[in-house]
């Protein structure tokens, strides 16, 4: 069964666009991840699938069901984490995990404490005493504490420090193989690239390709520094060629080998090869989907 499908799924507020024309289908148990950067559409998209905002046109069915006239049923099964949660600051942060539970009339105190205790939260404090971290770990007790089958995520770590990304992400990896479908969205490509198992790319409100990590994953450029020189040997594969100096910047979408035996015959006193900024990126998608429309 697939968990989410959307149809020509489109919304604009007024003259604005939000989103154009999202086809999306997620399979039950799926980790899939939502990439785009800031803008792109992810949370339109997302506060779209969850009914609240309505489409402008176009249909989404979360568990074969309408987003808008199957709303209650839908959000039942579903745990959310909006990119900045917003809770009542006087409250401690016990009380809050308690309401969130009592809304969805479930008793979740062995799972909240469990979740608690793993992301290091102090349920004593109040909201108002917390960090934005702590605060990003009490979004995430609420949304998961019910053990909803599809969990929607909107930039989930951000705020978040290494070590509790780390458990976090393993919690959902927990979650996920027990059969929970994970919808991650993310402007992070290593998040992505490192838990999920397909994921889709959006810009400026469209979906640029959408295929399995394995594939999207070969057809990532990288960006590559070399110093040392001013000019570089023809290599296929290398654009936006930039020189400063002995410093030489340019994005490679070759195969990696190849770079690297040409780096050899080099005489360079440093090198380092990284992920492309996300603009670069998204640029690399926009023109292999250009040529290949049928990706």
């Amino acid at each position: 069964m697939n968990v989410i499908e959307t149809t020509s799924l489109t919304k604009y507020y007024g003259e604005s666009r939000g989103i154009i024309d999202i086809n999306l289908v997620v399979p039950e148990g799926d980790f899939f991840g939502f990439i785009g950067p800031n803008g792109a559409g992810k949370s339109t998209t997302i506060r779209t699938l969850l009914g609240l905002i309505s489409p402008t046109s176009g249909t989404a069915r979360l568990f074969k069901k309408d987003i808008l006239k199957q709303k209650k049923e839908i959000l039942a099964d579903i745990g959310y984490m909006p990119s900045e949660a917003n809770f009542y600051s006087g409250m401690k942060v016990r009380d809050i995990i308690c309401y969130s539970a009592k809304l969805r009339e479930k008793d979740c105190q062995s799972e909240a404490e469990c979740l608690c205790s793993r992301l290091e939260l102090d349920t004593e404090k109040k909201i108002r005493e917390l960090s934005l971290g702590n605060r990003k770990k009490v979004s995430i007790v609420c949304a998961l504490q019910h053990n909803p089958r599809l969990c929607i995520l909107d930039e989930p770590t951000s705020g978040l420090d290494p070590l509790m990304q780390r458990e976090f992400y393993k919690i959902l990896e927990e979650r996920n193989k027990q059969g929970t479908t994970i919808f991650l969205s993310s402007h992070v490509l290593s998040e992505i690239q490192r838990y999920c198992k397909h994921a889709a790319v959006i810009r400026e409100g469209k979906i640029l390709i959408s295929d399995s990590i394995n594939r999207l994953s070969q057809t990532y450029a990288k960006r590559v520094m070399i110093r040392g020189i001013t000019s570089i040997p023809t290599l296929a594969g290398i654009k936006d060629i930039k020189i400063n100096g002995d410093t030489i910047n340019f994005l490679y979408s070759g195969e990696l080998n190849l770079l690297l035996h040409m780096l050899a015959g080099l005489s360079i006193t440093d090198v380092n090869i990284s992920e492309p900024d996300l603009e670069e990126v998204f640029m690399h998608y926009y023109n292999k989907c250009a040529e290949s429309p049928h990706l």
